[in-house]
């Protein structure tokens, strides 16, 4: 039998798989034989004549007490639906007109498709070096806990990013967590933006990446040439400034000195030449 349907369901809901029969109103499930067979071998219910053939058949443990059937189409439930239930099954009607010869009035197959919600995603990033002109950023994104195996994408500015990524899990039936790594080379503020995509569906969550860096330009120490001609300077400066100091005293003490001399010689003549006036005229007079 060729597999005709597919059906969609999630980790912890209730699903039906449809069989290929209804029994018509007319008649019971007393007069069937039902099984839903999981692989085509592995048995997950069976009926026989309205009653249950646990006691006769081994089915597989693991769906008991999370499966039951409905009496008229024949309708597979399972829940809570787990990983696990991931797969093709396989419905198979038989009619008891007479038990020795009952025949098949459908045998048809159907997949379940089973998955599991991946959590909103997780961005961190971490500074890994500076210069004046970008930031460098290693720039990681995890989720987990879905199913099946992911795909993870990120764009910088709408423009796609390529990632390193990393997957844990189990098992090919177990749930997924996936961590994806990509290192970026930031020049200014810009919007990072991280999904998650599995069987159609997806999450994602977005980050404003910020250029932290300052640019300060250091300040270039003086060379050494530099610094011993400042040095000398700055010592002839002084020496200069200490012999003023003692030199101008001095120079100021005796030039008053000379200049207080020359004013008492002065007055001296002065005084003298009057004198001589005098004599001579009263030289005269007599």
């Amino acid at each position: 039998a060729l597999e005709k349907k597919i059906i969609k369901s999630k980790v912890g809901e209730k699903v039906g798989l449809p069989c290929c029969h209804e029994i018509p109103s007319s008649e019971s499930l007393h007069n069937y034989r039902v099984y839903w067979q999981k692989n085509t071998t592995d048995v997950v219910l069976a009926y026989a004549e309205g009653e249950s053939l646990s006691e006769h058949v081994p089915f597989l443990q693991r769906y008991k007490n999370r499966t039951e059937m409905d009496p008229r189409n024949l309708t597979l439930w399972i829940s809570p639906v787990e990983i696990l239930d991931n797969g093709s099954y396989h419905c198979v009607v038989q009619h008891l007109k007479y038990l020795q010869n009952s025949f098949v009035l459908c045998d048809e197959r159907v997949t379940l498709f089973v998955t599991a919600d991946f959590s909103e995603p997780n961005i961190t990033a971490e500074v890994s070096a500076n210069s004046c002109e970008s930031t460098e950023m290693v720039v990681r994104c995890s989720s987990y806990g879905g199913f099946p195996k992911p795909k993870i994408s990120g764009a910088l500015n709408n423009t796609s990013v390529v990632w390193n990524v990393s997957w844990v899990f189990e098992s090919s039936l177990s749930l997924y967590n996936v961590t994806g790594e990509v290192q970026l080379n930031v020049t200014k503020d810009v919007k990072f933006t991280c999904s998650v995509e599995y069987d159609g569906f997806a999450k994602s969550t977005s980050l404003l990446l910020k250029n932290t860096n300052f640019c300060i330009v250091p300040t270039v120490p003086p060379s050494y040439n530099v610094i011993t001609a400042s040095s000398i300077i700055i010592i002839i400066f002084l020496v200069a400034v200490i012999l003023a100091a003692r030199y101008l005293p001095r120079h100021v003490c005796s030039h008053c000195c000379k200049s207080q001399d020359s004013v008492e010689e002065g007055v001296k003549q002065c005084t003298k030449l009057p004198v001589s006036s005098k004599v001579t005229s009263e030289t005269s007079s007599v």
